[in-house]
């Protein structure tokens, strides 16, 4: 088994979503984080476009999270993905649309305007209702069986419970198969342990030093 390291930041939720797939297959890793304000010089050495998270295999460094996941989920069977290449592919498709929220939540997060960010819920209200139409009633994306999808979409759903906690911000208001699902991922170990202690801190500190409209 060759030794795995995750380099990234804490609040990243693209190395969260390899750290809740490592623990889901009980494969032991290490992580490190830096600060990307000031990257250090043998982190940029190793990573090829200065961009968190990479993982360093052995001597191999792999960049990119979406990679990554699919390299950890191929090498460690039993696979996390559909097996027919449709369904598969389908998958991958809504893990995609997935990352497109990570990028609305961290605008919002850095919105300084109050109109600013109300264009941000906005959007994320649209986004949030295709995937209310698209997701069934079943524990999980794939009906009962736990998958790449669910990963993920962990991070989001807990930086969406985060807003409601610390701004009174509920996005998931009125749609319950959302909600639900959102309720089963937090509760699973491996999403619960999947950042640091102090996250919630570190956010809302990240929040008050970009001036954002929600704490300030």
């Amino acid at each position: 088994m060759p030794m795995l390291k995750l380099v990234s930041f804490k609040l990243c939720p693209f190395v969260q979503r390899s750290v809740i797939l490592l623990k889901e297959k009980k494969i032991d890793f290490e992580i490190s984080y830096i600060d990307l304000s000031n990257p250090p010089e043998w982190f940029l050495a190793l990573s090829p476009m200065g961009k968190v998270p990479i993982l360093e295999v052995d001597s191999t460094v792999l960049f990119e999270s979406a990679i990554i996941n699919e390299y950890l989920n191929e090498v460690n069977p039993p696979s996390l993905h559909p097996v027919d290449p449709l369904d598969k592919a389908q998958n991958r498709a809504w893990m995609e649309y997935t990352s497109t929220l990570y990028m609305s939540f961290f605008k919002l997060m850095m919105s300084k305007e109050k109109k600013e960010g109300e264009k941000v819920v906005l959007s994320m209200h649209q986004q949030l209702d295709v995937l209310e139409q698209i997701k069934g009633s079943d524990l999980w994306f794939n009906g009962n069986k736990f998958s790449m999808v669910d990963i993920s979409a962990a991070p989001l759903f807990m930086r969406l419970v985060f807003l409601k906690q610390a701004c009174g911000l509920d996005v998931l208001t009125g749609r319950p198969r959302l909600q639900a699902w959102s309720d089963n991922l937090l509760q699973r170990d491996s999403v619960k342990h999947s950042v640091v202690e102090d996250f919630s801190e570190i956010i809302l500190n990240r929040m008050h030093g970009a001036g954002s409209f929600l704490v300030n």
